[in-house]
């Protein structure tokens, strides 16, 4: 029998505020353990919430961006448990009124052929929730130690439909939605701080059927190929028990990244119930049509949306637009380069290869680099009006980004112009054509290719400053 997985996702993110959800506690990562705390984070008694509104911005944006509908009306919830990394024995959450509701996020399919115009499909998704982040435990030898710095932290859960079917899916939904939510300015989403955490409801179910069948949740996914990993294993694992006649028993998993394998944690039976009440201490939060068009006034252009402009905008194809829309930067860099100079499918190119390859190369981020769109653009204007050489440029490209200096001051300090004297160039390809009688002989026989050898003559005696459309034509002038 052909089984097919069904995945759910649940995806926590740290919001990129100053303060914490309710307090005006710094908000942040780093600092000595539980000294970004207060009254209010350590549950002392008296102290009462105040939220915060930037908090509500961000999670509106992350909705008004993922189609979602945002809630006139949500209310907090007090989510109650018992544990160390929860100073209060609850977590302020939302529960039946959250903030956004509905939207999708764009993916590309893996594996698929790229092509722009299809291949991509929408993820639904159920809801976003705002809540408080808990605490963090550092387990040692025989020891546990508990820090209160992330505890308070504004967070939000994105929460899908059962609607992946491969952890090559979840792969991509995960990237796509970190992309959006980096370009949003609503988090950094650096899983090692712990701003970006996944968990996965797995289940699989005989091909063509629509029911849903025995979930188990995996945890500790703590890096998005660890998401892709634990999901093949899990599904790896359900098929085989259920290859060897056993029962796929609903319980929570941890799936170890490093090792590659999972152990239970927990049955249904031991699930948790959490008691959700209203919060007495918070008021349910309006959010009217002013407020949602003040966020939206401030909307990024979604990255699929901007590939597919650079597309058609541009005549770009996919392998540039694919490197340069991941990160927004990159992308203003580009449109700064092409508006200068007019040659957008060349300022790609040399953004793709050159520039990246160089940033990498000297570990410089693209803001500190000194060759700025004006520089690129300038040699870029070089190259095309036949002042220099494609190979002069890349000479001219590793000196510009290295000193800052503009390209036509290097062109001309190093003497890289290439010659556009018709006589001296008429005299190279006379002796050219008079050393390479063989190959003028078997171009004027029909062989194309031939040329070649008379061309890198002419190349060779002029040192490459020689302009190779110009001895392109007058090669052909004087075999003909």
């Amino acid at each position: 029998m052909n089984y097919e997985a069904v995945i759910g996702l649940e995806v926590h993110v740290q919001l990129k505020t100053a303060s914490k959800m309710f307090t005006r506690v710094p908000a942040g990562y780093g600092e000595p353990a539980n000294t970004l705390t207060d009254p209010v984070v350590l549950a002392l008694p008296g102290a009462l919430p105040v939220m915060n509104k930037a908090a509500l911005d961000q999670i509106i944006k992350t909705g008004l961006l993922l189609g979602c509908t945002i809630a006139p009306v949500c209310k907090w919830d007090r989510k109650n448990y018992f544990y160390p990394d929860s100073p209060k024995n609850y977590q302020i959450s939302q529960y039946d009124q959250p903030i956004c509701l509905g939207g999708s996020v764009e993916i590309e399919l893996p594996g698929a052929a790229r092509n722009l115009m299809g291949e991509h499909r929408r993820v639904p998704l159920t809801r976003i929730h705002l809540e408080e982040d808990v605490g963090k435990l550092n387990h040692g030898a025989g020891e546990s130690l508990v820090d209160y710095n992330r505890a308070g932290t504004p967070l939000m859960e994105i929460v899908t439909d059962p609607a992946l079917h491969s952890a090559d899916e979840a792969f991509a939904f995960l990237t796509a939605l970190k992309t959006i939510i980096i370009q949003g300015g609503i988090s950094d989403c650096d899983m090692e701080k712990g701003q970006l955490r996944c968990d996965a409801n797995i289940s699989i179910r005989p091909a063509g059927e629509t029911g849903l069948g025995t979930k188990v949740e995996l945890k500790n996914l703590n890096s998005i190929s660890y998401v892709r990993d634990g999901i093949a294993h899990e599904i790896r694992r359900q098929l085989a028990v259920t290859a060897s006649g056993g029962v796929i028993v609903q319980e929570t998993r941890d799936y170890d990244g490093q090792t590659g394998t999972s152990q239970s944690l927990r049955s249904k039976e031991m699930a948790h119930d959490y008691r959700y009440f209203p919060d007495p201490d918070l008021m349910p939060v309006k959010v009217d049509e002013d407020w949602k068009n003040r966020i939206g006034a401030t909307l990024p252009e979604l990255p699929f949306d901007r590939q597919r402009r650079f597309f058609s905008q541009y005549q770009l194809p996919y392998t540039i637009t694919a490197v340069l829309v991941p990160e927004r930067e990159l992308s203003d860099y580009f449109e700064a380069t092409a508006k200068l100079c007019g040659k957008p499918q060349a300022a790609g190119n040399w953004i793709a290869n050159d520039l990246l390859r160089e940033l990498a190369a000297g570990s410089v981020a693209l803001a500190d680099s000194k060759a700025r769109p004006e520089h690129l653009a300038a040699l870029v204007q070089l190259v095309e009006s036949g002042v220099i050489s494609n190979n002069s440029a890349k000479e001219v490209f590793v000196d510009m980004f290295g000193s800052g200096e503009m390209p036509a001051a290097i062109v001309a300090r190093k003497g890289l112009q290439q010659s556009t004297d018709t006589g001296e160039l008429e005299r190279w390809v006379a002796d050219a054509i008079a050393a390479n009688p063989k190959a003028v002989a078997e171009f004027k026989a029909g062989k194309e290719q031939a040329i070649n050898a008379v061309k890198g003559a002419v190349m060779k005696a002029s040192k490459g400053k020689a302009n190779p459309k110009l001895v392109d034509e007058l090669v052909r002038q004087q075999m003909a």
